[in-house]
This record gives C-alpha cells, structure tokens and sequence, in this order.
C-alpha cells in the first residue's frame, strides 16, 4: 500500500509541478483539486470545472486519487481543494489543522453487486447489512478494494456494522484497487464476485460487464460527497481565495447544485448524483 501510495504521489506532484510552473502573474486565477476517482470516471468533475471556467475565467485541474490517498497527497500543502467521501477521515483531517471544514456538495448511493446467477442469495434483500452476512456464511467471493479510499472505508463501516471480520479464501482484495471503481468492478465482473460500488460507476458500466446490482435503496448505502478547503495556516502558498470562489459556485443552488442535479438524465434517464449543500437543503420545498 504504501509503495503503491509513494507512486501516486510522484504521479501527481509531477502534475502539479507543470501546472504551477510560470511566473505569479501566470499562476492566479488557478485552482488545483485533488478528487476521489469515482466522480472524476462519471464525468461530472470535468463538466462542473467546465462551466465554473466558462462563467468565471478561473482555471481549475484535477488529480483522481482515493480519498485516503487525496488526503494524505492535500497534508503535503500541494493542493487546495479536495472533494472526498468518507466522513471519519474527513472530520480527523480538519480536526488536525490541515482542512479548513467540510463542506457539503452531493450524494450518491452505493449498491451491492454480484453475479446475475447470485450463489449467495441475496438477490432483493432489504438490509445490505443482511446482504453481506449471507455473502460471508455462504463463502460466497467477495472483492474489496482494500486501498482506505472512501469506497473502502464504506465497505469495512458496512462489515463492522454486520459484526463480521472479512477474511478468508471468500475475501480477496483487489491488488489494483487503487485504479478505481471502475478498475475494480471490471475485475468483479471478470470473477463473478460481488462488491459495494457506488451507483454511478455501475451505471457508466454497466453495458460492459457481466455484474447485476442485487441489493440497494438502503439508507446505509448513501454516499455523501464533500468539499474541504485546504488550510492556508498551515499551507501559505495555497490558492484559499480562488479555492473558495469555486466552493462557492458548486454549492450554489442555480450554479453547481443544478448542474448536479441534472448530470446523467440525458444519457441514463437518472441523475447519477444530487445536490446537497447547505444551500440548495434550505432552498428545497
């Protein structure tokens, strides 16, 4: 993990050192992000960044990272913003000095997976919970990412509230995890294994793989997508201000938030995402 945490982290800083190269009147108006991988593969990152750009001339590039690895990449002071999911890591990440606070933006779900022959039984349950019990006693094969990206901090939250210790032969963790959900959901599929992946992906996916969701609509499964500022106190040269701005805009109920709404309805007749800043929560019925 951590070699493979070392390599993402030359990747990226090699990245930044391109885009930041130049003299200071070059480098305003540009904000760096730093994402987890799942709303960068459903394509809504680069359609916000799009339109904030259009509607202000501010530049914003992102780098796809897990949320653990974004995390650790933004306590470099080499970001200054990250979009993330997976609240015990976000709330430890501003209680240390390093983010500002955290900041609604979206949600999604997660669903469980699995192939459509189910050897589990699963297949409709209510309780996703429930779900990965009968997956366990069953010995059914289960793949995890195991890389702590907040799909992975979702799955083991999901274990720990099932009071089950995954390992075992029925247990794999996905060597590349740290590609994605994408990545990994094709390799779910390629074993006829199940997993919890959030709904977008599989939506973007679905018409390549062999995998049917079994379980959903459980509110344990919801996936809540943040906004944290990285903290200039401690990281001077971050870019607050422009960072800021674009928060601003994402929240906002006729900006950001609308463009949230209606990402997806065109291609999968759903949203894959919905709006949930503090703003558009006070401006809904």
């Amino acid at each position: 993990m951590m070699k493979r945490f070392m390599v993402c982290s030359c990747i990226a800083l090699a990245l930044i050192a391109g885009f930041v190269t130049g003299s200071p009147a070059e480098q305003k108006g540009f904000v760096l992000l730093a994402s987890t991988i799942g709303p960068i593969d459903s394509g809504i990152v680069d359609v916000l960044e799009q339109a904030f750009e259009t509607e202000t001339g501010i530049r914003v590039r992102h780098i796809g990272m897990g949320t653990g690895a974004t995390l650790k990449l933004a306590q470099k002071g080499a970001i200054d913003l990250v979009m993330v999911h997976a609240r015990s890591l976000e709330e430890k990440f501003v209680a240390e000095g390093y983010g500002t606070e955290r900041i609604d933006l979206m949600y999604n779900d997660f669903v469980i997976v699995g192939p459509p022959n189910d050897p589990a039984g699963i297949r409709n349950m209510k309780s996703a919970v429930d779900a990965l019990r009968k997956i366990a006693q069953t010995g059914a094969l289960f793949i995890s990412r195991g890389d702590r990206s907040g799909t992975h901090v979702a799955e083991m939250n999901l274990w720990s509230i099932a009071g089950v210790e995954p390992k075992g032969a029925w247990y794999e963790i996905y060597e590349k995890g740290s590609l994605g959900n994408g990545a990994t959901l094709k390799y779910v599929s390629e074993k006829s294994a199940y997993t919890a992946i959030d709904r977008a992906t599989f939506l973007s996916l679905q018409k390549q793989i062999h995998s049917v969701i079994l379980v959903e609509n459980d509110e344990v499964l919801l996936n809540f997508i943040s906004l944290i500022p990285v903290n200039p106190k401690k990281f001077p040269n971050t870019n607050l201000k422009d960072a800021m701005i674009f928060v601003n805009w994402l929240t906002a109920v006729d900006k950001g938030q609308k463009i949230i709404q209606e990402f997806g309805k065109d291609r999968y007749g759903a949203s894959l995402f919905f709006p949930n800043s503090k703003q558009w929560k006070q401006h809904r019925p």
